[in-house]
């Protein structure tokens, strides 16, 4: 072959090559998405309760000295959650605990429930294994998903005003606690959940049909002493004692 030929040649194979790699990149990339769609993991259900109409004025809520996410720091030592969780909230929660670790107790003023049930689960896990104690103060509401964040809590406390909401959870595809055997997957990973809180079996068990007495769509509503009845409720700390006008001296 003479030179040119061969110059001819590898212009053309290189000219062949230069129109194949498309086609070839294009079959990378299909399979490479179409891995990417399957293995991503489905995001939780939302799952959460309207507020209580017969409820009094709730307890304002604070601003804090900073904010993470449905989190607002309180001080050095407490944080308030003000609204419902989402899948960004363990980090949110990280975050938190990172610039403020001496957090002990998380007040739960105004908690509707969470936008992603697994996140919200996850949230509930972080917080008992930093030994982080929940509170509900009077007036304030712990609904839906925050149930679960209450029993979170390395001690529970909850004065009298406050209240709570429970029901039964549905799935993205519409189906609830009732639609799947007792012990699928999707039930056993609640009463897991209650257990890793501090229950046992029976009493995981009993706890969950509770909440799953309600459908969805509806609500069970429980003041801080039906509480008490399902989980144990520390005493709250005395409040200091008012000086009697009559002992003052003038």
């Amino acid at each position: 072959m003479s030179a040119a030929m061969r110059k001819i040649a590898a212009f053309l194979f290189g000219l062949m090559a230069l129109t194949a790699s498309p086609l070839g990149a294009q079959v990378i990339v299909y399979q490479e998405i179409t891995e990417e769609i399957v293995e991503v993991p489905a995001t939780g259900s939302d799952r959460f309760v309207a507020a209580h109409q017969a409820t009094e004025e709730a307890p304002a809520v604070p601003r804090g000295i900073a904010a993470y996410g449905p989190f607002r720091v309180l001080d050095k030592d407490r944080a308030a959650l003000v609204d419902a969780t989402d899948e960004r909230s363990p980090g949110q929660f990280t975050a938190m605990l990172h610039a403020f670790p001496g957090i002990r107790t998380i007040e739960m003023v105004e908690c509707p429930g969470t936008d992603d049930d697994r996140a919200n689960l996850r949230l509930g896990m972080m917080i008992h294994a930093r030994g982080i104690a929940t509170h509900v103060p009077d007036g304030g509401s712990v609904r839906s998903g925050a149930v679960e964040l209450f029993l979170a809590g390395a001690r529970h406390t909850a004065e009298q005003g406050a209240e709570f909401a429970v029901h039964s959870w549905a799935d993205e595809f519409g189906l609830e606690p009732k639609d799947y055997a007792a012990d699928a997957p999707e039930n056993r990973a609640y009463i897991d959940y209650y257990r890793d809180m501090g229950m046992n079996e029976a009493e995981a068990r009993a706890f969950y049909a509770m909440t799953n007495s309600v459908p969805n769509k509806d609500a069970k509503w429980l003041s801080a002493a039906d509480m008490g009845h399902w989980v144990r409720l520390d005493a709250l700390p005395a409040k200091p004692a008012q000086l009697d006008s009559r002992l003052a001296v003038n």
